[in-house]
């Protein structure tokens, strides 16, 4: 399992403890920080656990550092739930792709390159578990920060009822970018780091495709509903993560009704 502090010269990781079915062993906050520069961004605060929030706003003080700006990789409690209490408590703002979730800060565009002290992150768009996901690259590092879109174990829930096509879009992007780049490793949202990231983002994507001709298979076998489809190919899943199955099964529902795989109707389930 991975331990508080582990990460790269650049980006450490504050584990929050809210371990779950759909958290693993908790939402990992990264602290990015050019080495002897004063300046910090910080990924994904957390929920609101004031414990947590306090221990990372803590965690950069004793360092000597100050806290630039917070980024969110997406909208979910989990991950930005703490950000005001965490903006007030450090003074940054907060920026996110989601203008709800924006705290005194920017949008997040992709392409976009991210400096605050000598550190550099570029934007990604990689919208799939949610329509504002993004992820973030780190050349000095040759890492990417991933948030729900590449997760340390296990595969992500596709929470974005139209988000298939587009998860898919972005899994390649980022397969592109770790080949070109040579990326050493994929810093997620939950769970360990990956070492391997070709590896991994090959599996996921292997993963997704595999799925989609399970489901397919089970509508043409007579699954009439999102529910059934779980039935037949999640069988033996934890009872906590069935809604999130069903809502990934929705999300392939659809996109098969798209490509015409399975009729129509399926894909509206």
């Amino acid at each position: 399992m991975r331990i508080d502090g582990s990460g790269t010269l650049r980006a450490s990781c504050v584990l929050c403890p809210n371990p779950g079915p759909m958290t693993l062993d908790g939402t990992n906050t990264w602290v990015l920080r050019e080495p002897g520069s004063r300046g910090v961004v910080v990924v994904d605060p957390g929920p609101d656990d004031e414990r947590h929030l306090e221990r990372v706003a803590r965690t950069v003080q004793e360092q000597g550092a100050q806290v630039y700006t917070a980024l969110l990789t997406h909208h979910h409690d989990d991950h930005g739930g703490g950000a005001r209490y965490f903006s007030e408590l450090t003074g940054a703002p907060v920026r996110a792709v989601d203008p709800a979730q924006r705290i005194g800060g920017d949008g997040l565009a992709d392409g976009e390159v991210i400096e605050v002290d000598g550190l550099e992150l570029r934007v990604l768009a990689t919208p799939g578990h949610t329509a504002d996901s993004v992820s973030f690259h780190l050349p000095a590092d040759d890492v990417i920060l991933t948030g729900d879109t590449v997760l340390g174990t296990g595969t992500t829930v596709i929470a974005d009822p139209d988000g298939l096509g587009a998860y898919l879009d972005s899994l390649h992007r980022l397969r592109d970018l770790a080949a070109e780049t040579d990326a050493r490793a994929l810093l997620p949202g939950h769970g360990p780091i990956c070492t391997d990231p070709l590896a991994r983002l090959g599996e996921y994507i292997d993963h997704r495709e595999e799925r989609l001709g399970q489901v397919a298979d089970a509508v043409r076998a007579g699954a009439a509903t999102p529910a059934e489809v779980v039935a037949r190919v999640y069988a033996g899943i934890d009872p906590a993560v069935v809604p999130a199955a069903e809502a990934s099964v929705r999300a392939q529902l659809a996109y098969l009704a798209r490509r015409g795989d399975v009729p129509a109707e399926a894909g509206g389930a």
